[in-house]
């Protein structure tokens, strides 16, 4: 598969996933897909599937300054493994926030905004959330 397919292909199987977690976060197919992570772990092999050669092939990569990773995003596999790792933990880190909900309850029309910026603009989203459950637990 060239990496444009498998570009279209992972980012297209987080969207049933994320929608599950925004509009049926207790519905019984949700709960059981974010015990058993199947998504994380089908997109974790699929980043492994395009690191693990390079590393086998180019030794370790150089996170050592900005130059450094700037040149790891011109080689498109590296790219695409990049954006693997990205859609895989922001669908994680969502996973674990519908978890954590839980306990926590927040509002489902306040959850939904807060799931949608952490598909969008993860660490924001955690932000988000982590502010929420921070007040929640001290209230």
């Amino acid at each position: 598969m060239t990496p444009s397919l498998v570009f279209s292909i992972v980012s297209t199987i987080v969207t049933p996933m994320w929608l599950l977690l925004v509009f049926l976060p207790n519905h019984k197919i949700t709960r059981w897909l974010i015990e058993i992570k199947f998504i994380p772990v089908l997109l974790s092999l699929v980043y492994a599937s395009y690191i693990i050669p390079s590393l086998l092939s180019n030794g370790m990569m150089d996170f050592g300054d900005l130059a450094s990773v700037v040149e790891l995003f011109t080689d498109e596999k590296k790219v695409l493994a990049g954006w693997t790792h990205f859609l895989a933990f922001d669908l994680f880190l969502g996973m674990w926030m519908v978890e954590k909900n839980d306990t926590l309850k927040i509002h489902p029309v306040l959850m939904a905004p807060i799931l949608i910026t952490t598909l969008m603009f993860g660490p924001i989203g955690f932000l988000c959330f982590m502010s929420i459950k921070i007040y929640k637990e001290k209230v």
